[in-house]
């Protein structure tokens, strides 16, 4: 099963969407969170979702391969949104985590329940209603950032970024993280499931983060916001 490419009533049109696509340790994360503070938008990690699902699946001991026990569990959890700060924090069943989604046992199985066309459906109403919850709570935009940000669940995003980087550089950004993760299987899962891969959406500015400090991303991806007509925040 594909998930919709084109959003139907929630046109990211009346709020201005920052869409941030690439691989682990591709700098997603820091550049989402600067551009957040800087033109005063919710920064949202779609990778926490999955990580988060994964957590609760494997506390209820499913199996990504048992089809029937995943849309049982799946079926059973409600999703909410913690604010804080410029931060959009998901919440399953009232719970909001933490460290322990970066543990290990996750890193091994988050691209396997990602890769699930029932885990995706699961999550892609909530991630596009984000845009609803940014404009509720007075932000003057969204920047979402994971996998398939450009390519589906903001095809028609105004602004979207794709960063890579080589897979040394990101190894180690890991390492420096502190964190023990296998970037080179994850970037194969990610990028051949059938459902939403990581693909480079067509039309996003490509920025190659390998060589660049993380304050030079940063300006790069904000001068595109800039020249795209999106002003800073007024300090």
């Amino acid at each position: 099963m594909d998930l919709p490419s084109t959003p139907s009533n929630h046109s990211p049109g009346r709020l201005p969407v920052v869409a941030i696509d690439g691989g682990a340790a591709s700098g997603k994360s820091t550049t989402a969170q600067a551009l957040a503070r800087m033109f005063h938008l919710l920064h949202v990690d779609t990778g926490s979702h999955y990580r988060a699902l994964t957590h609760c699946l494997l506390q209820a001991k499913v199996a990504p391969e048992d089809e029937a026990a995943v849309n049982s569990a799946l079926g059973k959890l409600s999703l909410g949104t913690r604010v804080d700060g410029h931060e959009a924090r998901i919440e399953i069943d009232g719970h909001v985590f933490g460290d322990e989604l970066r543990g290990e046992a996750i890193n091994q199985a988050v691209s396997r329940f990602a890769a699930l066309p029932a885990v995706r459906s699961f999550l892609l109403p909530y991630q596009r209603g984000l845009a609803g919850t940014a404009a509720g709570r007075g932000f003057r935009g969204l920047a979402m950032e994971g996998r398939d940000i450009g390519s589906v669940i903001f095809p028609d995003a105004p602004f979207r970024l794709f960063l890579e980087a080589d897979p040394t550089t990101r190894a180690r950004r890991r390492a420096g993280q502190g964190q023990t993760d296998t970037i080179g299987e994850r970037d194969r899962l990610d990028s051949s499931r059938a459902t939403a891969p990581l693909v480079r959406p067509p039309g996003a500015t490509v920025i190659d983060t390998t060589h660049l400090t993380l304050g030079e991303v940063v300006e790069a991806a904000a001068e595109i916001l800039r020249q795209g007509g999106l002003a800073p925040a007024a300090a």
